[in-house]
C-alpha cells in the first residue's frame, strides 16, 4: 500500500454522521464505540466521538481531492445539502480560486469544513 493520510474528524453522534455520509456514497469500513471509518472510492474519513462539540465552534477540516468535483457537488445537492453561507450542513459552489484550483466547500453536521478540490 502506498503512503497515505486519513483525516480524523469529530462526530457528535455516530449514527447521524453515518447517515449524512452514506447519503454521499460513503460506506462503513469500521465502526465501534470509539471510532468510525467511512470510505468512498479512494476517500477515507475517520471519526472519533465528540459529544460536547459545538459545531459553530469547530475548527476541524480536511481536503477531499476529487477527479470529478462537479459530480460530487451535484450528489451533495441531490442529498439535500443546502447552498448557504451559515448553518450546517451547508455547501458553497465550486469556483476557480487565486491558487488556480477549482474548489467547493462542504460543512458537515459536526461543523467540519471539507474543501472539495478538483484534481488537475
Amino acid at each position: 500500500m502506498a503512503d497515505h493520510a486519513t483525516p480524523n474528524l469529530p462526530s457528535i453522534d455516530f449514527e447521524a454522521t453515518h447517515r449524512f455520509y452514506t447519503a454521499l456514497g460513503f460506506e462503513t469500513g469500521w465502526r465501534d464505540g470509539g471510532s468510525m471509518i467511512l470510505r468512498r472510492g479512494g476517500l477515507t474519513l475517520e471519526f472519533f466521538p465528540f459529544a460536547d462539540l459545538d459545531p459553530a465552534e469547530s475548527s476541524f477540516g480536511c481536503c477531499l481531492r476529487l477527479d470529478d468535483l462537479q459530480a460530487f457537488y451535484d450528489l451533495c445537492l441531490a442529498a439535500g445539502i443546502p447552498e448557504q453561507s451559515c448553518g450546517w450542513p451547508r455547501l458553497k459552489a465550486p469556483a476557480m480560486e487565486a491558487s488556480g484550483l477549482r474548489i467547493g466547500y462542504l460543512v458537515d453536521p459536526n461543523g467540519s469544513l471539507l474543501r472539495l478540490i478538483q484534481n488537475p
